[in-house]
Protein backbone atom coordinates (compact mmCIF):
# COMPACT_ATOMS: atom_id res chain seq x y z
CA UNK A 1 0.00 0.00 0.00
CA UNK A 2 2.85 2.56 1.09
CA UNK A 3 5.69 0.88 -1.10
CA UNK A 4 7.34 3.33 -3.56
CA UNK A 5 8.49 3.31 -6.86
CA UNK A 6 11.78 5.46 -5.09
CA UNK A 7 11.89 3.37 -2.51
CA UNK A 8 12.24 0.12 -4.96
CA UNK A 9 15.08 2.02 -6.36
CA UNK A 10 17.18 2.15 -3.80
CA UNK A 11 15.65 -1.35 -2.11
CA UNK A 12 17.18 -4.76 -1.74
CA UNK A 13 16.52 -5.66 -5.75
CA UNK A 14 19.08 -3.08 -7.16
CA UNK A 15 21.50 -2.08 -4.31
CA UNK A 16 21.97 -5.70 -2.75
CA UNK A 17 20.85 -4.08 0.72
CA UNK A 18 19.05 -5.83 3.22
CA UNK A 19 17.86 -4.96 6.90
CA UNK A 20 20.47 -3.98 9.60
CA UNK A 21 17.52 -4.73 12.11
CA UNK A 22 14.15 -7.20 11.71
CA UNK A 23 12.26 -6.26 15.38
CA UNK A 24 9.37 -8.72 15.74
CA UNK A 25 6.44 -7.96 17.95
CA UNK A 26 3.69 -10.44 16.96
CA UNK A 27 5.26 -13.47 18.87
CA UNK A 28 5.39 -15.54 16.08
CA UNK A 29 8.62 -18.09 14.69
CA UNK A 30 10.09 -15.60 12.17
CA UNK A 31 13.51 -17.71 11.89
CA UNK A 32 17.21 -16.41 11.90
CA UNK A 33 18.03 -12.73 11.40
CA UNK A 34 14.87 -11.60 13.59
CA UNK A 35 14.70 -10.38 17.18
CA UNK A 36 11.46 -11.20 19.15
CA UNK A 37 10.67 -8.25 21.18
CA UNK A 38 7.47 -8.49 24.02
CA UNK A 39 5.48 -5.05 23.04
CA UNK A 40 6.90 -2.20 24.93
CA UNK A 41 9.83 -4.24 25.87
CA UNK A 42 12.26 -1.36 28.32
CA UNK A 43 15.05 -0.14 26.17
CA UNK A 44 19.10 -1.69 27.12
CA UNK A 45 22.04 -0.11 26.71
CA UNK A 46 23.61 -3.81 26.80
CA UNK A 47 21.24 -4.61 23.67
CA UNK A 48 21.19 -1.33 22.39
CA UNK A 49 17.35 -1.21 22.05
CA UNK A 50 13.97 -1.58 23.45
CA UNK A 51 11.20 1.02 24.50
CA UNK A 52 11.63 3.97 27.19
CA UNK A 53 9.61 6.57 28.82
CA UNK A 54 10.94 10.23 29.08
CA UNK A 55 10.46 11.77 32.43
CA UNK A 56 9.27 14.91 31.05
CA UNK A 57 8.75 16.89 27.95
CA UNK A 58 11.71 19.19 25.99
CA UNK A 59 11.22 22.82 26.42
CA UNK A 60 14.08 23.82 24.50
CA UNK A 61 14.61 23.41 21.02
CA UNK A 62 18.60 23.66 20.80
CA UNK A 63 18.54 20.62 23.34
CA UNK A 64 17.04 18.82 20.03
CA UNK A 65 16.32 15.94 22.51
CA UNK A 66 12.60 15.79 22.26
CA UNK A 67 11.74 12.02 21.41
CA UNK A 68 8.48 10.94 18.90
CA UNK A 69 6.35 9.50 21.81
CA UNK A 70 6.40 12.55 23.20
CA UNK A 71 4.05 14.31 20.71
CA UNK A 72 0.94 12.66 21.72
CA UNK A 73 -1.64 12.83 23.54
CA UNK A 74 -0.70 11.17 26.12
CA UNK A 75 2.45 10.60 25.81
CA UNK A 76 4.01 7.26 24.29
CA UNK A 77 6.78 5.30 24.93
CA UNK A 78 9.46 5.66 22.34
CA UNK A 79 11.18 2.60 20.74
CA UNK A 80 15.10 3.64 20.01
CA UNK A 81 17.09 1.49 18.19
CA UNK A 82 21.40 2.56 18.64
CA UNK A 83 22.44 2.97 15.05
CA UNK A 84 25.67 5.36 13.51
CA UNK A 85 24.22 8.47 12.65
CA UNK A 86 23.18 8.82 8.50
CA UNK A 87 19.48 7.90 6.56
CA UNK A 88 17.82 4.70 6.85
CA UNK A 89 14.69 2.94 5.05
CA UNK A 90 11.97 1.68 7.63
CA UNK A 91 9.26 -0.58 7.05
CA UNK A 92 6.78 -0.99 9.61
CA UNK A 93 3.78 -3.71 9.55
CA UNK A 94 0.87 -3.95 11.25
CA UNK A 95 -2.18 -5.61 11.02
CA UNK A 96 -5.99 -3.93 11.94
CA UNK A 97 -7.21 -6.35 14.70
CA UNK A 98 -10.93 -4.65 14.53
CA UNK A 99 -13.33 -2.21 12.70
CA UNK A 100 -11.38 0.54 10.39
CA UNK A 101 -8.41 0.98 12.06
CA UNK A 102 -5.58 3.27 11.55
CA UNK A 103 -1.79 3.74 12.29
CA UNK A 104 -0.06 7.03 13.17
CA UNK A 105 3.96 6.85 12.80
CA UNK A 106 6.24 9.29 14.41
CA UNK A 107 10.23 9.75 14.21
CA UNK A 108 13.21 11.59 15.39
CA UNK A 109 12.11 15.36 17.08
CA UNK A 110 8.03 14.46 16.72
CA UNK A 111 8.49 13.91 12.66
CA UNK A 112 5.04 12.81 11.04
CA UNK A 113 6.04 9.71 8.41
CA UNK A 114 2.74 7.72 8.79
CA UNK A 115 -0.73 9.26 9.40
CA UNK A 116 -3.53 7.68 9.98
CA UNK A 117 -2.73 4.47 7.61
CA UNK A 118 -5.79 2.49 7.25
CA UNK A 119 -5.80 -0.93 7.28
CA UNK A 120 -8.72 -2.77 7.15
CA UNK A 121 -9.48 -5.81 9.95
CA UNK A 122 -7.50 -8.90 9.24
CA UNK A 123 -5.67 -7.13 6.83
CA UNK A 124 -1.61 -6.40 7.04
CA UNK A 125 0.08 -3.54 5.32
CA UNK A 126 3.59 -2.99 5.45
CA UNK A 127 4.63 0.54 5.61
CA UNK A 128 7.68 2.19 4.18
CA UNK A 129 9.61 5.36 4.71
CA UNK A 130 12.84 7.37 5.38
CA UNK A 131 14.36 9.03 7.89
CA UNK A 132 17.68 11.10 8.93
CA UNK A 133 19.79 9.89 12.14
CA UNK A 134 21.80 12.41 13.59
CA UNK A 135 22.52 11.18 16.67
CA UNK A 136 23.04 7.66 16.97
CA UNK A 137 19.83 6.72 18.17
CA UNK A 138 17.18 5.81 15.26
CA UNK A 139 13.47 6.93 17.30
CA UNK A 140 10.37 5.90 16.71
CA UNK A 141 6.66 5.87 18.19
CA UNK A 142 3.08 4.87 16.90
CA UNK A 143 -0.51 4.95 18.14
CA UNK A 144 -3.27 3.25 16.24
CA UNK A 145 -6.50 2.27 17.83
CA UNK A 146 -7.41 -1.45 16.72
CA UNK A 147 -3.79 -1.70 15.36
CA UNK A 148 -1.13 -4.49 16.01
CA UNK A 149 2.27 -3.42 14.88
CA UNK A 150 4.04 -6.77 14.11
CA UNK A 151 7.23 -5.77 13.09
CA UNK A 152 9.73 -3.19 12.81
CA UNK A 153 13.11 -3.66 9.44
CA UNK A 154 15.85 -1.10 9.62
CA UNK A 155 18.00 -0.87 6.30
CA UNK A 156 20.71 1.85 6.58
CA UNK A 157 20.98 3.26 3.38
CA UNK A 158 24.29 5.73 3.24
CA UNK A 159 23.25 6.91 -0.66
CA UNK A 160 19.34 7.83 -0.27
CA UNK A 161 19.11 11.31 -0.67
CA UNK A 162 18.41 13.70 2.04
CA UNK A 163 15.89 16.96 1.84
CA UNK A 164 17.13 19.65 4.14
CA UNK A 165 15.36 22.28 5.46
CA UNK A 166 16.61 25.88 6.71
CA UNK A 167 14.28 28.01 7.70
CA UNK A 168 12.71 29.78 10.92
CA UNK A 169 9.76 28.97 13.55
CA UNK A 170 7.46 28.15 10.99
CA UNK A 171 9.96 24.79 9.55
CA UNK A 172 11.63 24.09 12.49
CA UNK A 173 11.06 20.67 14.75
CA UNK A 174 9.23 22.57 17.67
CA UNK A 175 10.27 20.76 21.28
CA UNK A 176 7.80 18.78 22.40
CA UNK A 177 6.75 20.93 25.68
CA UNK A 178 4.75 23.24 23.19
CA UNK A 179 2.69 19.89 21.39
CA UNK A 180 0.64 20.76 19.18
CA UNK A 181 3.22 23.52 18.12
CA UNK A 182 4.59 22.06 15.11
CA UNK A 183 6.66 23.29 12.09
CA UNK A 184 5.76 22.46 8.68
CA UNK A 185 8.62 20.06 8.29
CA UNK A 186 7.61 17.97 11.02
CA UNK A 187 4.86 17.10 8.63
CA UNK A 188 6.20 16.87 5.25
CA UNK A 189 7.35 13.44 5.75
CA UNK A 190 3.77 12.20 5.34
CA UNK A 191 3.92 13.05 1.63
CA UNK A 192 7.59 11.94 0.71
CA UNK A 193 7.56 8.20 0.27
CA UNK A 194 10.77 5.84 1.23
CA UNK A 195 13.27 7.53 -1.46
CA UNK A 196 14.31 10.53 0.52
CA UNK A 197 15.29 11.43 4.32
CA UNK A 198 14.79 14.44 5.94
CA UNK A 199 17.15 16.59 8.13
CA UNK A 200 15.54 19.82 9.39
CA UNK A 201 17.84 22.10 10.39
CA UNK A 202 15.46 25.32 10.53
CA UNK A 203 15.27 26.77 13.88
CA UNK A 204 12.98 29.63 15.56
CA UNK A 205 13.81 33.23 15.00
CA UNK A 206 16.23 33.05 12.21
CA UNK A 207 16.37 34.98 9.54
CA UNK A 208 18.54 34.57 5.93
CA UNK A 209 20.79 36.74 7.20
CA UNK A 210 21.62 35.07 10.80
CA UNK A 211 21.11 31.59 9.90
CA UNK A 212 24.21 32.31 8.09
CA UNK A 213 25.89 34.35 11.04
CA UNK A 214 25.54 31.86 13.22
CA UNK A 215 27.13 28.97 11.03
CA UNK A 216 24.13 27.18 10.61
CA UNK A 217 24.57 27.19 6.49
CA UNK A 218 27.80 25.90 6.93
CA UNK A 219 26.77 23.05 8.90
CA UNK A 220 24.55 21.97 5.88
CA UNK A 221 27.54 22.10 3.63
CA UNK A 222 29.50 20.01 5.79
CA UNK A 223 26.66 17.44 4.79
CA UNK A 224 25.10 17.83 1.93
CA UNK A 225 25.99 15.82 -1.02
CA UNK A 226 25.31 15.25 -4.76
CA UNK A 227 22.03 14.73 -5.82
CA UNK A 228 20.74 15.97 -2.11
CA UNK A 229 18.07 18.91 -2.00
CA UNK A 230 18.10 22.26 0.01
CA UNK A 231 14.69 23.64 0.72
CA UNK A 232 15.04 27.38 1.64
CA UNK A 233 12.16 29.29 3.40
CA UNK A 234 12.81 32.72 5.24
CA UNK A 235 11.10 36.09 5.44
CA UNK A 236 9.43 36.21 8.89
CA UNK A 237 12.40 37.22 10.59
CA UNK A 238 14.29 38.92 7.47
CA UNK A 239 11.26 41.66 7.95
CA UNK A 240 12.37 42.68 11.71
CA UNK A 241 13.61 45.83 12.44
CA UNK A 242 16.89 44.44 14.23
CA UNK A 243 20.01 42.67 13.75
CA UNK A 244 18.46 39.77 11.83
CA UNK A 245 17.04 42.43 9.45
CA UNK A 246 17.69 42.37 5.49
CA UNK A 247 16.41 44.79 2.94
CA UNK A 248 13.55 42.88 0.60
CA UNK A 249 15.10 43.68 -2.78
CA UNK A 250 18.96 43.62 -1.52
CA UNK A 251 20.47 41.95 1.09
CA UNK A 252 17.82 39.72 1.27
CA UNK A 253 18.64 38.42 -2.28
CA UNK A 254 22.26 38.32 -1.89
CA UNK A 255 21.48 35.92 1.36
CA UNK A 256 19.09 33.58 -0.45
CA UNK A 257 21.80 33.93 -3.24
CA UNK A 258 24.52 32.23 -1.12
CA UNK A 259 22.18 29.10 -0.62
CA UNK A 260 21.18 28.63 -4.12
CA UNK A 261 25.07 28.79 -5.22
CA UNK A 262 26.19 26.65 -2.49
CA UNK A 263 23.67 23.54 -3.48
CA UNK A 264 24.49 24.05 -6.52
CA UNK A 265 28.44 23.79 -6.58
CA UNK A 266 27.58 20.69 -4.12
CA UNK A 267 25.42 19.23 -6.64
CA UNK A 268 22.52 19.84 -4.69
CA UNK A 269 19.35 21.30 -6.07
CA UNK A 270 18.05 24.14 -4.32
CA UNK A 271 14.08 25.25 -4.03
CA UNK A 272 12.74 28.56 -2.81
CA UNK A 273 9.53 28.26 -0.95
CA UNK A 274 8.10 32.13 0.40
CA UNK A 275 6.79 32.62 3.88
CA UNK A 276 3.23 31.52 4.23
CA UNK A 277 0.94 34.15 5.12
CA UNK A 278 0.14 35.09 8.79
CA UNK A 279 -3.65 34.57 9.95
CA UNK A 280 -4.67 38.19 9.65
CA UNK A 281 -8.00 38.99 8.44
CA UNK A 282 -9.67 41.87 7.08
CA UNK A 283 -13.42 43.18 7.29
CA UNK A 284 -14.12 41.83 3.53
CA UNK A 285 -12.79 38.11 4.75
CA UNK A 286 -9.28 38.64 2.41
CA UNK A 287 -6.12 37.90 3.91
CA UNK A 288 -3.68 40.71 4.85
CA UNK A 289 -0.48 40.80 3.30
CA UNK A 290 2.02 41.31 6.22
CA UNK A 291 5.22 40.40 4.02
CA UNK A 292 5.54 43.38 1.93
CA UNK A 293 8.09 43.25 -0.59
CA UNK A 294 10.13 40.37 0.53
CA UNK A 295 7.35 37.55 -1.53
CA UNK A 296 8.29 39.64 -4.79
CA UNK A 297 11.75 39.71 -4.08
CA UNK A 298 12.11 35.92 -3.85
CA UNK A 299 9.56 35.68 -6.84
CA UNK A 300 12.31 38.18 -8.72
CA UNK A 301 15.59 36.08 -7.25
CA UNK A 302 14.17 32.75 -8.77
CA UNK A 303 13.20 33.83 -12.05
CA UNK A 304 16.86 35.16 -12.54
CA UNK A 305 18.82 32.24 -11.30
CA UNK A 306 15.73 29.95 -12.30
CA UNK A 307 15.65 27.92 -9.46
CA UNK A 308 12.51 26.19 -8.49
CA UNK A 309 9.67 28.28 -6.48
CA UNK A 310 6.52 27.50 -4.54
CA UNK A 311 4.70 30.28 -3.65
CA UNK A 312 3.62 29.56 -0.12
CA UNK A 313 2.46 32.75 0.22
CA UNK A 314 -0.04 32.67 -2.51
CA UNK A 315 -1.43 29.31 -1.60
CA UNK A 316 -1.70 29.45 2.00
CA UNK A 317 -3.99 32.96 1.59
CA UNK A 318 -6.09 30.65 -1.03
CA UNK A 319 -6.19 27.96 2.13
CA UNK A 320 -7.17 30.56 4.83
CA UNK A 321 -9.45 32.40 2.79
CA UNK A 322 -11.31 29.35 1.64
CA UNK A 323 -11.77 28.20 5.95
CA UNK A 324 -12.68 31.32 6.82
CA UNK A 325 -11.78 33.15 10.03
CA UNK A 326 -12.80 31.34 12.79
CA UNK A 327 -11.81 27.75 11.38
CA UNK A 328 -8.79 29.01 10.42
CA UNK A 329 -7.43 29.06 13.72
CA UNK A 330 -7.55 25.50 14.21
CA UNK A 331 -4.67 25.45 12.17
CA UNK A 332 -2.86 27.93 13.99
CA UNK A 333 -1.91 27.51 17.94
CA UNK A 334 -4.98 28.83 19.52
CA UNK A 335 -5.17 26.73 22.71
CA UNK A 336 -7.19 27.21 25.51
CA UNK A 337 -6.11 27.08 29.15
CA UNK A 338 -5.20 23.71 30.39
CA UNK A 339 -6.03 21.68 27.06
CA UNK A 340 -2.15 20.51 26.83
CA UNK A 341 0.31 19.92 29.79
CA UNK A 342 2.55 21.68 28.36
CA UNK A 343 1.00 24.89 27.64
CA UNK A 344 -1.18 25.31 31.02
CA UNK A 345 -1.85 29.00 30.15
CA UNK A 346 -3.28 28.35 26.57
CA UNK A 347 -1.97 30.38 23.44
CA UNK A 348 -3.04 33.00 20.70
CA UNK A 349 -0.80 32.64 18.15
CA UNK A 350 -1.57 33.54 14.39
CA UNK A 351 1.82 32.72 13.06
CA UNK A 352 2.48 29.47 13.98
CA UNK A 353 0.95 26.12 13.57
CA UNK A 354 -1.10 22.94 15.13
CA UNK A 355 -0.02 19.48 14.10
CA UNK A 356 -3.16 19.99 11.94
CA UNK A 357 -1.96 23.18 10.66
CA UNK A 358 1.65 22.03 10.09
CA UNK A 359 0.21 19.17 7.86
CA UNK A 360 -2.09 21.51 5.77
CA UNK A 361 0.57 23.84 5.01
CA UNK A 362 3.15 20.87 3.90
CA UNK A 363 0.66 19.65 1.89
CA UNK A 364 0.85 23.06 0.06
CA UNK A 365 4.60 22.26 -0.04
CA UNK A 366 3.88 18.74 -1.85
CA UNK A 367 1.37 20.22 -4.26
CA UNK A 368 4.10 22.99 -4.94
CA UNK A 369 6.53 20.22 -5.52
CA UNK A 370 4.36 18.15 -8.17
CA UNK A 371 3.48 21.50 -10.00
CA UNK A 372 6.92 22.67 -10.28
CA UNK A 373 8.32 19.03 -11.26
CA UNK A 374 11.01 19.45 -9.20
CA UNK A 375 13.98 17.48 -9.40
CA UNK A 376 14.63 14.27 -7.12
CA UNK A 377 11.72 15.70 -4.61
CA UNK A 378 8.46 15.11 -7.67
CA UNK A 379 10.40 11.64 -7.72
CA UNK A 380 9.90 10.84 -3.89
CA UNK A 381 6.51 12.28 -3.39
CA UNK A 382 3.69 9.58 -2.36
Amino acid sequence: MFISVCSLIIGERVLGLRPNFRFAFDRKNRGAGWIELKENESFSWKTGYGFFMPPAFSRYEELMDSWPGDYFVPMRPSFLVNVPKGNYVVAVSFTGVEGAAALTVKEGRGRIVLDHAPVRAGESVRGEFAMHVCDGQLKLAWVGEGVRVDAVEITHAPMLPTLFLAGDSTVTDQPSAGYPYTGWGQAIGKFLNAGIAVDNHARSGRSSKSFIAEDRLNRVWKLIKPGDVLVVQFGHNDEKDDERGTEAFSTYKEHLTRYIEGARERGAVPVLVSAMQRRFFEEDGTVKDTHGDYIPAMEELARELEVPYINLAAKSRALLERMGDEPSKALFMWTAPGEYAGLPEGTTDNTHFSEQGALAIAALVAEGIREQDIPVLSACLR
